[in-house]
């Protein structure tokens, strides 16, 4: 198809002023400092948990400190993410290293679903023949997790609402916290009860927790590692939202695309009337503002046409591959 009578664009939406741009960046390194403390942190936690469920013998804290494990590689994920954000893009590698992150996201997960099999099979182990456990040292261990969690949920507080990418790292750590507490109620029964059989209950419903968690990291990795459109922006909707102006008259060879969990990506061809009154600067400018506001799409490369390319009334690319 000759394309030399088309109009090619590269559309980015990152227009700052310097003095918002500094802000941003002083803003990006204040973050950074915040998730550098947070992940060591969370990693003393994750050791101090390791050693005092092995000398304690409880299940339930080992299963808490697996738990802490994953908050802090999502914690290390989402700092890695915003460090990435700040790095440039190089010749060789020209969306810079976006897709570390999901690469990271995706071994997590899978590193903890083996995890969590590990608990259930040792849970198992338990409920038939309970071993007894040092409730004291087991109580003491619970208690400094979820101080430790509560300091980092404090560290982080207001941060969520602006970054999707905190916000997730902080429900992570709020629901460790809460399994600490589970530890915690459980110490204290075995302490008045010696049920041990509490130990490995405990450890099941925390090992459920990692599992779900794990799945949906994986299941999330996996489908933007195989290019998928993100959730809120299927092709679909979005053709849609750009037909809706008044010089469009097709969409078509549409791919929508993440490079990390925030960062989308958009090309797409646009047929438009022979009699547009709009330029297609303008026009261009038209469907990045809607594709912005409406879908978070900054990334976009847009081919304005006049009618008669072949591929209209097709919105997806079915080409073969050559």
């Amino acid at each position: 198809m000759d394309h030399t009578h088309h109009h090619h664009d590269h559309d980015h939406a990152h227009h700052h002023d310097g003095e918002e741009d500094g802000h941003q960046h002083d803003h990006q390194h204040h973050l950074q400092g915040k998730f550098r403390f947070a992940i060591l942190l969370t990693t003393f936690v994750f050791g101090v948990e390791l050693v005092g469920g092995i000398l304690s013998n409880s299940l339930a804290l080992l299963s808490d400190a697996a738990h802490v494990f994953s908050d802090s590689l999502s914690l290390i994920m989402s700092w890695l993410a915003i460090y990435l954000s700040t790095r440039p893009a190089t010749s060789s590698r020209t969306y810079g290293y976006h897709r570390t992150e999901v690469f990271a996201a995706f071994i997590n997960g899978v590193s903890l679903i083996a995890i969590s099999g590990w608990i259930f099979y040792e849970a198992v182990q338990r409920f038939m023949e309970p071993e007894p456990v040092k409730s004291k040292e087991m109580l003491v261990v619970a208690i400094f997790g979820f101080v430790a969690n509560m300091v980092i949920v404090w560290l982080f507080h207001g941060e969520g609402h602006k970054n999707l990418n905190v916000r997730s790292a902080v429900l992570h750590v709020i629901g460790d916290a809460l399994a600490s507490v589970g530890v915690i109620v459980g110490g204290v029964v075995i302490y008045y009860t010696s049920w041990f059989i509490v130990d490995p209950i405990l450890s099941c419903a925390i090992g459920l927790v990692v599992l779900i968690g794990a799945v949906r990291v994986t299941k999330e990795a996996v489908h933007i590692l195989l290019e998928g459109s993100p959730k809120h922006a299927d092709a679909q909707k979005v053709a849609a939202c750009i037909s809706t102006i008044d010089a469009v008259k097709d969409v078509h060879d549409m791919h929508i695309w993440s490079l990390c969990s925030n960062y989308l990506a958009l090309s797409t061809h646009v047929s438009i009337a022979e009699d547009a009154s709009k330029s297609s600067h303008e026009l261009r400018q038209e469907i990045n503002n809607k594709l912005q506001t409406q879908f978070g799409i900054f990334h976009t490369t847009i081919q304005i046409e006049q009618p008669g390319c072949p591929h209209e009334g097709h919105l997806l690319c079915n080409a073969p591959h050559h």
